[in-house]
């Protein structure tokens, strides 16, 4: 197999891995942005509500939380850093009860090293 289609078979099964269902991490979920001005990542945590449906609950409406820019929640804790591996171990030995799921662990890992890559690229990220 030649590296071309290596790639989009892996840009196929990982597109695929991002829309299956999950469960959402009970305490909370995290916002990732790579700030080029500051040359940070900053990491913002937000406490939800999750429904019986698995759905996040806003926790002043008790509606779903909607994935768009018009939703101004404010974060519980904000972690900034220049790298994947110190955010890593500012969340796991600082504040290790934000985490309860290993799925939760693993997809924070990948977006803080895409994060990384951005910042030092100086490209753009979008979090997945």
């Amino acid at each position: 197999m030649d590296a071309e289609n290596s790639f989009d078979e892996k840009t196929m099964i990982d597109n695929n891995l991002s829309n299956r269902y999950i469960d959402l991490d009970p305490n909370g979920y995290f916002i990732i942005k790579v700030d080029l001005e500051e040359n940070k990542i900053i990491l913002e945590h937000f406490l939800n509500n999750i429904n019986d449906d698995g759905y996040a609950l806003d926790p002043e409406t008790n509606e779903p939380i909607k994935c768009d820019s018009q939703n101004k929640r404010v974060s519980n804790e904000v972690f900034k850093g220049i790298s994947a591996k110190q955010l890593g171990i500012m969340i796991t030995e600082e504040r290790n009860d934000l985490i309860t799921r290993f799925d939760h662990a693993l997809y924070l890992g990948r977006e803080l090293q895409k994060a990384e890559e951005c910042l030092y690229k100086k490209l753009p990220y979008i979090q997945d």
